[in-house]
C-alpha cells in the first residue's frame, strides 16, 4: 500500500478484527512487572515529537515499535530514529498493531481528542500533547472514553515533572507569599510582518493531506495550514492562547489548586501581521478565580523586553512575587514597611502638609518572607521526567503528574478566553459543574463542533453522542 494512500472507508474496528488481537487492554494485559518493557508508537513526528522520541530512546524499558505520521519524509526520519520500528501513514494500523502498548500523540490539535480516544478503545495507554483538545466539549468525551476502557493518559504538560517548577508550588502551598492575590502570564516575540500569503495550491506528494486535515472541515491545500503553521487557524488550533496558555495555566490550576475560572474576558485580534492565518497575534485575557485574577498577554508583534518574552509567569502574593520559567524562579520578597509611611514619604518628601500622613519611626529592612532563587531548570530534561512519570503509571495503572481531568479544565480555561475574543470581547461566566456559560446560548454554541467524516463516525462508534 501507497503510503499516502489510506482507506477512509475502513473504520478502525475493521482493522482491529483484521489484526486479530481484539479491542482488550493490551498494557494492563502485558506490562505487569516493573521490569517489564514497553512497546510504544508515536504517532506525529514534527518538532515535540521529535523531542519525545528522544526521550523515549532514553528509557531502558522502552522499545519505540511503530512511528506514524501524514507526510512520508517524516515516517521515514521517525522510523531512522527509532531504529527498527514499524512505518505507518494511517494511526488506525499503528492502534491495531499488536506490537504496542502505549501512544504518543504529536499530532497538530484538531486531532488530539479523537486519536486519544481511539487509543484507548484499543486498548493502549496514551500520552497526548497540549492543549488536550480543539473544543471544550472533547475534553468530557475523552474522560468518558478513559473511565470506561480504564487507560493511563498523561497530559504533556511536562512543567509539572521538573524540579524547580515542584519547588516553586511547595513554596506557594507553605505560604511563603502569603495569599496570593493574582497571577500574571506574558508570552511576547517580534514576528513581522507575519508568515506571507501563499495561494491555495496543490498538496505537496508527500504529504496525505487529506489525513493531515482528518475531522476539520475540508480546506483547499495552502502550506500556511499544514506543517507547524497549522496553529494560525481556528480549524486545527487556538493560537498562542492554548499553544502556550495550556502551560501557564496548568502552573496555576496545579500550584494553586483550582479547576475553573469563574469568569473570562478577553480582546484582540490579528491586527499587525499581514499574512493569510486568523488567530490573534495580539490578546490580552482576564480570568477571575476563586479570590484571585489571572491576566495573560499574547504579543507576537513585538518582543517584550527582560523576563518577560515566551512564557513568563508570575505569582503575585501579599509577601512577594514569584516570576517563573523553564530557566527556573526567583522569590521577592516585598518589604515591610508601615503602611502609613508608604502614602507619607511618596517622592521622597517626609510627611505630608498639615493635617495629612506623616512618617512614623519604623526598622530598616525587614520582609515578608524569606527570598530563595533556582536556576536548575532543564526544558529537555522534563520532557524525559514527564515520560517517565508515564511509564512508571503505564506499569502502576496510578494517575500521572498531568492527569486527563486536569488537562481538560485547564484546556477549557484556554478555549473560553478565545471565545469571548472571538464574540468581540464578551465577557462570559462559566458554570463548572454544569460546564456551560452562563445566559449565553450564542457562546455556548461555541463549546462544540462538528467532525467530518468519515471521522464523525468513529466519534459515534466510541460511544459518544456529540
Amino acid at each position: 500500500m501507497n503510503l499516502c494512500e489510506h482507506p477512509l472507508a475502513m473504520s478502525r474496528r475493521d482493522f482491529v478484527k483484521t489484526s486479530a488481537i481484539g479491542l482488550s487492554a493490551l498494557s494492563a494485559g502485558r506490562v505487569t512487572g516493573a521490569n517489564e518493557r514497553i512497546n510504544v508508537g508515536l504517532i506525529g513526528f514534527g518538532l515535540v515529537g521529535r523531542f519525545h522520541l528522544a526521550a523515549l530512546k532514553e528509557q531502558p524499558d522502552v522499545r519505540v515499535t511503530a512511528v506514524c505520521d501524514a507526510h512520508r519524509g517524516r515516517v521515514d526520519a521517525a522510523a531512522a530514529m527509532a531504529g527498527n520500528a514499524a512505518k505507518y501513514a494511517d494511526f488506525r494500523k499503528l492502534l491495531a498493531d499488536k506490537n504496542v502498548d502505549a501512544v504518543y500523540v504529536a499530532t497538530p490539535d484538531h486531532w488530539h481528542a479523537l486519536m486519544t480516544m481511539m487509543a484507548c478503545d484499543a486498548g493502549k495507554d496514551v500520552y497526548v500533547e497540549k492543549p488536550t483538545t480543539l473544543f471544550v466539549r472533547e475534553g468530557r468525551w475523552m474522560l468518558e472514553v478513559a473511565r470506561r476502557t480504564k487507560r493511563v493518559i498523561q497530559v504533556g504538560t511536562q512543567n509539572r515533572s521538573g524540579p524547580p517548577f515542584q519547588r516553586a508550588r511547595q513554596l506557594i502551598r507553605q505560604g511563603q507569599l502569603g495569599q496570593i492575590v493574582s497571577a500574571s502570564n506574558n508570552n511576547s516575540r517580534n514576528i513581522m510582518p507575519g508568515f506571507g500569503n501563499p495561494p491555495d495550491q496543490a498538496p505537496p506528494p508527500d504529504l496525505d493531506y487529506d489525513m493531515f486535515l482528518g475531522p476539520a472541515p475540508k480546506r483547499p491545500y495552502n502550506p500556511n495550514r499544514s506543517i507547524y503553521h497549522f496553529r494560525w487557524f481556528w480549524d486545527y488550533s487556538g493560537g498562542q492562547g492554548t499553544n502556550l496558555g495550556q502551560h501557564a495555566l496548568d502552573l496555576v490550576h496545579w500550584m494553586l489548586g483550582v479547576k475553573a475560572p469563574k469568569s473570562v474576558y478577553s480582546i484582540g485580534g490579528r491586527w499587525f501581521l499581514k499574512d493569510n492565518c486568523e488567530v490573534p497575534d495580539t490578546q490580552d485575557v482576564i480570568m477571575e478565580y476563586p479570590g484571585f485574577t489571572v491576566t495573560c498577554q499574547y504579543r507576537e508583534a513585538t518582543a517584550g523586553k527582560g523576563g518577560l518574552g515566551m512564557g513568563g509567569l508570575t505569582f503575585y502574593g501579599a509577601f512577594g512575587c514569584l516570576p517563573i520559567s523553564r530557566g527556573g524562579f526567583e522569590l521577592h520578597a516585598d518589604p515591610r514597611i508601615n503602611p502609613n509611611n508608604a502614602v507619607a514619604g511618596i517622592l521622597g518628601v517626609k510627611g505630608h502638609p498639615v493635617g495629612g500622613p506623616q512618617l512614623e519611626p519604623e526598622e530598616d529592612g525587614r520582609l515578608w518572607t524569606t527570598p530563595e532563587k533556582d536556576n536548575s531548570g532543564n526544558a529537555i530534561k522534563d520532557y524525559s521526567r514527564h515520560t517517565r512519570n508515564f511509564l512508571d503509571c503505564v506499569k502502576s495503572r496510578q494517575q500521572p503528574f498531568s492527569d486527563l481531568q486536569s488537562g481538560h479544565e485547564v484546556a477549557t480555561a484556554c478555549h473560553l478566553s478565545n471565545i469571548s475574543l472571538r464574540l468581540g470581547g464578551r465577557k462570559l461566566v462559566w458554570d463548572a459543574g454544569k460546564e456551560e456559560v452562563a445566559g449565553d446560548r450564542e457562546a455556548d454554541a461555541m463549546l462544540v463542533r462538528p467532525y467530518r467524516a468519515p471521522w464523525d463516525a468513529e466519534l459515534r462508534a466510541l460511544g459518544i453522542k456529540a
